[in-house]
């Protein structure tokens, strides 16, 4: 029988990785695709975001196996701090959030206050730079990046009363694999008929700008925050968002490439394959930081020591800092991410 210390260390010091179990959101612009094509199994219509690995209060991840199995993720960290690395856990809080989100609808026009704005106007919250990784879209999606020309507070307070804004904002066509780094103070949206994996900062403060003049289910219409967005907005013309050259690296069974290094968090895209090479490819989180994987396409099994488990697409696995090696089987594609 293993006992609870096998569970949390080789003997020497290294963790284990477990999966996490999302919070799901119905925000009004969700689909059915989290359901329908990551099997979520969440009892939410619509489905608009999965919080995949969080320790933010408003949906907090639970952990889905192993010795921690059913317990918060936000819980298990304050008991375990050793598992973030060097990032100070003492109230058991993750850095970053992970995310897969469902456009059926356009989301709103938004904006996202800095790290410096957040904690005077507040309450020491973090602000929220994020990054979006494009999963599928449909032919003709788009998102909003912010403005084509440079825009008056004034003038634009006037064209969101007046429903005309939509004309200063630069409209960016999207599709599948695409990347867009999205910092703090950019005003933004995304568009219908996309699937997202979002990278982003432990936050979630959201300042809505313009929402088409949408109801909810009370048929009440949501609550702008346009002074606040306009402290934090860059109002100046933004450039077009243009894809970086991403040049993928090979070795036996793995091909990988970095998608976004910032100072909130570290993307790669990792692509296994062992069934060609007939071999595993290994995989561990040093002790300076977590790692989380988060399985976007195929499936296949990880393995560590005596143990491994299955995972497929939609898969959120949580691995500590200075981890046991793990060995990665199957025909998978993830986002590999450090915080």
């Amino acid at each position: 029988m293993t006992n609870k210390n096998s569970l949390l260390s080789d003997g020497k010091g290294k963790k284990r990785p477990f999966l996490l179990r999302p919070c799901g959101k119905d925000y009004l612009w969700g689909g059915s695709r989290l359901n329908d094509d990551f099997s979520k199994n969440i009892d939410m219509e619509p489905l608009a975001e999965t919080w995949e690995c969080s320790t933010h209060p408003d949906g907090p991840s639970v952990v889905a196996s192993g010795e921690f199995s059913g317990r918060a993720l936000p819980d298990v960290l304050r008991e375990h701090p050793e598992f973030l690395g060097t990032h100070p856990g003492t109230r058991g809080e993750l850095p970053i959030l992970i995310k897969l989100i469902d456009a059926k609808k356009d989301l709103s026009v938004q904006v996202h206050p800095t790290d410096e704005y957040a904690r005077q106007h507040e309450n020491g919250q973090r602000g929220k730079t994020e990054m979006w990784y494009v999963l599928d879209a449909a032919r003709d999606a788009s998102l909003i990046y912010g403005f084509r020309r440079r825009v008056d507070k004034d003038v634009l307070k006037k064209s969101i009363a007046a429903g005309t804004v939509e004309k200063y904002l630069q409209k960016i066509p999207v599709k599948k694999d695409d990347l867009f780094y999205v910092e703090a103070g950019t005003v933004h949206a995304i568009g219908a008929g996309t699937l997202i994996a979002e990278i982003q900062e432990n936050s979630n403060l959201t300042y809505r700008l313009y929402d088409y003049g949408r109801t909810d289910r009370a048929g009440k219409k949501r609550e702008l925050h346009v002074e606040k967005a306009l402290d934090v907005a860059y109002l100046s013309a933004s450039r077009e968002p243009r894809q970086p050259l991403r040049v993928l690296k090979y070795s036996p069974g793995c091909a990988s490439e970095l998608l976004c290094r910032c100072q909130y968090f570290e993307v790669y895209r990792m692509l296994i394959n062992t069934e060609r090479c007939r071999g595993l490819v290994s995989y561990q989180a040093d002790g300076d930081s977590f790692r989380v994987l988060l399985c976007t396409d195929g499936c296949g099994s990880l393995y560590f020591e005596d143990e491994g488990f299955r995972f497929f697409r939609g898969d959120c696995i949580f691995v500590p800092a200075c981890s046991v090696e793990l060995l990665l089987h199957g025909n998978a594609q993830f986002l590999s991410i450090r915080g």
